[in-house]
């Protein structure tokens, strides 16, 4: 897991690359704060470098902030969120519960319908200044992101949900940036049916099934569901990470045990898994 990189680029070629994987903070924030400090010192310590943050997260910020204070700064990257209004004042916050100085990439935060024209004006000042390094939006609508994507020079787009082994939704949004040169970051691959491990009971559920059938496909590789389904989204060229949703070091600790281990090629060529994924 390596550090962030922003270069200039031609058209199809990723300008800003996060690393593979990244703690997001959603479950974090309401984490007692001992849990969530052991948190983040167990991902820094798992070899995770990218850390996900929003003011609306409670006092994440603070404790992510003291958590990376005895690490050098240009060795992880911090991202943020930001609504409408009050970007400056939300950017400025953030920056003071951090202890930081600069934010490696802001994120308006479901824009919806809505123009984000003003908001967009102020971070790419902020990024003319070298205080926020690079631009995105975040959003649970593939299609909301796919129009940003079109009228704004972005840099990152962070889709939740949409792209990932039960959902895969979200591809036209990805082959757009992948055109464009935007990096895409996928978060909520590890649903409840991923992670389900009790296949005995009786379910009419279509996800639930399908997850259940994905999982003996799994097997004889030597391949667990949640391995597949961090593995997955990275096979697409423009995504260029997975955020990881952690409440306890134990939890994180084991994700980032999946993330290294590798999945076989031969396991994406099953013509079964393949019936799954286009079902």
């Amino acid at each position: 897991m390596t550090a962030p990189s922003r270069v200039l680029a031609p058209p199809n070629v990723t300008r800003f690359r996060p690393p593979r994987f990244g703690l997001g903070g959603s479950r974090l924030g309401a984490a007692e704060g001992t849990v969530a400090t052991a948190t983040i010192e167990a991902a820094y310590t798992a070899g995770i470098r990218f850390f996900d943050t929003s003011p609306a997260y409670d006092d994440y910020q603070r404790r992510l902030g003291a958590g990376l204070a005895a690490h050098p700064r240009s060795g992880f990257l911090v991202s943020t969120k930001v609504g409408l209004e009050g970007v400056r004042e939300s950017v400025a916050g953030s920056l003071e519960r951090l202890g930081v100085t600069t934010l490696d990439l802001v994120f308006v935060q479901d824009p919806g319908d809505a123009p984000i024209d003003a908001a967009y004006g102020v971070l790419a000042e902020l990024r003319e200044r070298g205080i926020v390094g690079a631009i995105g939006v975040a959003g649970r609508e593939w299609q909301q992101l796919d129009r940003l994507v079109k009228e704004l020079e972005l840099d990152v787009v962070l889709l939740a949900g949409q792209y990932s082994l039960l959902d895969r939704s979200g591809g036209p949004l990805l082959d757009r940036c992948q055109a464009r040169g935007v990096a895409v970051i996928v978060s909520g691959v590890l649903t409840k049916e991923i992670l389900l491990t009790d296949r005995s009971k009786q379910t009419t559920d279509p996800l639930t099934i399908r997850a259940r059938r994905m999982s003996a496909v799994c097997e004889p590789y030597g391949v667990s569901l949640p391995q597949a389904a961090l593995a997955f989204p990275g096979r697409h060229p423009a995504v260029t990470s997975v955020l990881i949703g952690a409440a306890t070091p134990a939890e994180i600790r084991a994700d980032a045990a999946l993330v290294r281990q590798p999945v076989p090629e031969r396991f994406w060529r099953d013509p079964e898994l393949a019936r799954l994924l286009a079902g």
